[in-house]
């Protein structure tokens, strides 16, 4: 795991300065605290910050080929890189190295751009060729890594983090309203846009070309609901998952470090522990988190549960109050764009413990997303099932239940808001909604010369152009496909990535690699989802390994209690924040009905993820604007 930059100057004459690149690396030094390199060769610069996990001594980046015409720096890891390997010394390539980043080169060198196809893994690099003189760089199929890059007239920038890009002074800050509107809207950023309107995110399954002063995107790879499974059993599909599962969490075993897995005590992080213990003859550490207060779920007797049953050396520790507003502005800091995400600030605490034992982390994240484990898919459909029944009375009725909804229960107001409707039209993603406080009261809590300013940033026609290589679909698939692209990359994955590397740790999620997704996409919706019951084919795969208490217990990950934290005892510095005179300044939210809010928050307790938002942003503003 490391941090990337290049900076490619489209004037071939003009030359990069090594300061030029030394300044864009300095911020992302977390990313690789075990070595920094550079290349320069004219109008381009790459340089590299390391975190050493395979091929500990081998593997220093920039790296180049034998003849030093390609050359490379890249974040992630290789999971196949062995097979490959093998390959491509079968045909003739000679390795300097055991490392995964080698194996990339002598593919480019293969196949040109089409290498990336062959790369299992997680990963974001940029390649320069010599010969060519052409800067290819590609993102992993999912987004488990991050890229962003930067355009202007004169200069194109790549970084694994936007702050590398704005350490040059030469690029814009200005903020991107549209953009801001959509968190509002998403609770995070989708697609390609940033809260800077000069730099965007390199997609998943994307990559990019710069060639005599052009730059191209395109893409490699999408998730495709075939059904070429269709007519496999449940049994065998149980089978078949299962022998995959421990396949692919041997994969993301490999590493020259110790290597932990991080413990929330639900099914799917447990379920890859124990595939884990499988993989390896060593002991191996696990970890999770705890909350302070009463009337807080407590995940760790599960997760000790866990442990105990597969005989790790586990560690557990618990977060106060004072701890989740400490980092908050950290958070900000590392997360760069907006995401309305506290259970990142228990991610950063538990990565920063096992920081101390390991420096690789095994996760679960995924697991819900491929194989429909959120309540959220039963309930749309069940209100598509109803809808058609309802016929034209169906929006009728659903506008009378979100009137209802607006005073008594959000999830009437969302529900309803939903009935009738295209899926374009209500499903903004797992999280969002026509229906949540933001969506359906922007005209009273917005400045209007912000909405004035973001116009045209409606998330309807976001979801419109998203879900169109998959219309025709059956629900199910189109909602797990909205949430794929959107919700994982967007908001899990880039927690999952910069707030570990905040702690300078790898987090690898052997349930989103690309084969475990294709292989879930292939089978038809009753083997993930029948009636409540998500999850089914993976938790009958899970069920060979795991106790029953694990198994059927209900879904919580990392349940941070932020929302009773906020209004509680961080009450009086959540107004110092939301109520200051810079928070009034900012133009985009009018200050009578932030303060409403906040007063409704203490009372009622509703609208946590809402106050939690609005702290993001100023906090942003403060820190990164």
């Amino acid at each position: 795991m490391c941090g990337i930059v290049a900076k490619l100057l489209f004037a071939s004459d003009d030359r990069i300065a090594r300061p030029e690149i030394e300044a864009m690396l300095a911020p992302i030094a977390h990313r690789g605290p075990d070595g920094q390199g550079i290349f320069l060769d004219g109008s381009i610069g790459l340089g590299h910050r390391r975190l050493a996990i395979i091929d500990v001594d081998g593997g220093p980046q920039p790296m180049t080929n034998e003849d030093e015409t390609v050359w490379i720096v890249f974040n992630g890891e290789i999971y196949n890189f062995q097979p490959l390997r093998e390959i491509l010394i079968a045909r003739g390539h000679t390795f300097r190295s055991h490392s995964d980043t080698e194996v990339i080169i002598h593919l480019y060198e293969e196949y040109g751009v089409d290498c990336v196809r062959h790369l299992r893994g997680m990963f974001a690099f940029a390649i320069w060729d010599k010969r060519q003189r052409r800067l290819f760089a590609a993102r992993d199929r999912v987004g488990i890594k991050p890229l962003y890059y930067c355009q202007t007239p004169k200069v194109l920038y790549l970084a694994s983090e936007l702050k590398a890009i704005i350490a040059d002074p030469a690029v814009s800050r200005a903020t991107n309203p549209a953009a801001l509107r959509q968190f509002f809207s998403f609770f995070y950023l989708p697609g390609e846009e940033t809260l800077f309107r000069s730099i965007r995110k390199l997609p998943p399954g994307h990559m990019l070309l710069a060639e005599n002063g052009n730059v191209a995107i395109q893409r490699y790879w999408d998730l495709q609901f075939t059904r070429e499974r269709g007519s496999l059993s449940f049994e065998d599909a149980v089978d078949e998952l299962y022998d995959l599962l421990g396949s692919t969490v041997r994969d993301h075993m490999i590493a020259d470090v110790p290597v932990g897995v991080l413990l929330s005590g639900g099914v799917d992080s447990s379920a890859v522990l124990s595939f884990a213990v499988q993989g390896t003859s060593k002991k191996i550490k696990t970890f999770t988190v705890g909350f302070d207060g009463s009337q807080v779920v407590d995940e760790r007797p599960y997760a000790q549960m866990a442990a105990n049953r597969f005989g790790t050396e586990h560690f557990d520790l618990t977060i106060t109050p004072e701890d989740f507003w400490g980092f908050l502005p950290r958070y900000v800091w590392h997360m760069e764009d907006p995401v309305c995400e506290p259970p990142a600030v228990a991610l950063f605490y538990v990565s920063k413990l096992a920081r101390g034992y390991v420096k690789v982390l095994l996760s679960g994240e995924g697991g819900d997303e491929a194989f429909a484990g959120y309540s959220n898919y039963p309930n749309m459909l069940k209100l598509d099932r109803l809808g058609r029944l309802l016929g034209p009375l169906a929006r009728s009725a659903g506008a009378l239940a979100n009137f209802i909804g607006e005073y008594t229960s959000e999830r009437m107001a969302r529900y309803g808001d939903a009935l009738g409707r295209t899926l374009e039209e209500t499903y903004f993603s797992r999280t969002a909604s026509p229906s949540t406080y933001f969506n359906r009261f922007s005209g009273k809590l917005f400045d209007p010369g912000f909405l004035q300013a973001a116009n045209g940033a409606s998330a309807a026609a976001t979801m419109r152009t998203l879900l169109n290589p998959v219309r025709g679909k059956p629900l199910l698939d189109r909602m797990l496909y909205a949430d794929t692209k959107t919700w994982l990359p967007d908001d899990l994955l880039v927690k999952a990535d910069k707030i570990t590397m905040a702690n300078s740790l790898e987090l690898r999620v052997p349930l989103l690699d690309h084969e475990v997704l294709e292989f879930a996409a292939s089978l038809p919706p009753d083997h993930k989802l029948r009636g409540q019951d998500g999850k089914r084919v993976l938790k009958a795969a899970f069920s060979r390994a795991l106790p029953a208490e694990i198994l059927n217990r209900k879904k919580a990950g990392f349940p941070v209690p932020y929302g009773r934290w906020l209004r509680g005892p961080l009450a009086g510095r959540v107004r110092d924040v939301l109520l200051s005179d810079k928070a009034k300044s900012r133009g985009v939210t009018i200050a009578r009905s932030v303060e409403k809010l906040v007063n409704e928050h203490e009372r009622n307790g509703c609208c946590s993820k809402e106050i939690f938002s609005l702290l993001v942003v100023e906090f942003w503003h403060v820190l990164c604007g």
